[in-house]
């Protein structure tokens, strides 16, 4: 097991702080991947922010009403291995769609 924390991603639009509005999962709370974390409220929007990975929320690293910087810390998951945060590719798995990278010759 490993602990990993995930910060407060970019919500683009040149955003650079958000609010806490209201967390959708409490500590020792497992959660899936892409299951919704925590509703936040910036000067444009409200939006929820999905978990980036499976795993046991360990830690809430902001209150509700409280106010965060991008690439602060916003939750610590303890995860089974590394693998699995949005935007890495997972070891030992073997892709399920082939692609060609040459037309088949006839």
């Amino acid at each position: 097991m490993a602990e990993q924390t995930f910060a407060l991603p970019d919500l683009g639009e040149g955003l650079v702080e958000a609010t806490v509005l209201e967390w959708l999962v409490r500590p020792g709370e497992r959660v899936e991947r892409n299951q919704p974390l925590v509703e936040l409220e910036t000067t444009k929007s409200a939006v929820e922010i999905p978990s980036p990975c499976s795993g046991t929320v360990v830690r809430l690293h902001a209150s509700e009403e409280e106010t965060l910087r991008v690439g602060a810390a916003l939750v610590t998951f303890e995860v089974d291995s590394a693998a699995g945060i949005v935007g890495t590719v997972p070891g030992g798995e073997r892709p399920t769609r082939r692609v060609r990278l040459r037309p088949p010759a006839e």
